[in-house]
């Protein structure tokens, strides 16, 4: 897997355990939504990317891309996921 992600995925870990105050990251985990807030992140984000590819804005697509990362490794750590079962099923489908 990526450093990068590994790393990231490696801070929301952190941000689950330890839940600052101060961190978007606790607060999507503590919603009163629930996962629920995630998951309509992930749709939000993953609209916005839709039309930043309709209007061939590369600056956006990577934005919102990111995004969609981010959030998706938000809900896999939510979900007590690890990095491994996603890199096994990337692994899979090559």
């Amino acid at each position: 897997m990526d450093r990068t992600i590994e790393e990231l995925f490696a801070v929301i870990e952190d941000r689950r355990e330890t839940l600052p105050d101060d961190s978007y990251t606790a607060s999507l985990l503590t919603h009163e939504k629930g996962e629920n807030a995630v998951l309509e992140k992930l749709g939000e984000e993953t609209t916005e990317l839709v039309l930043a590819a309709k209007d061939d804005d590369e600056g956006e697509i990577a934005a919102e891309s990111a995004d969609i990362v981010y959030h998706l490794l938000v809900l896999l750590a939510m979900k007590g996921m690890d990095l491994e079962a996603l890199e096994a099923e990337l692994e899979a489908r090559r």
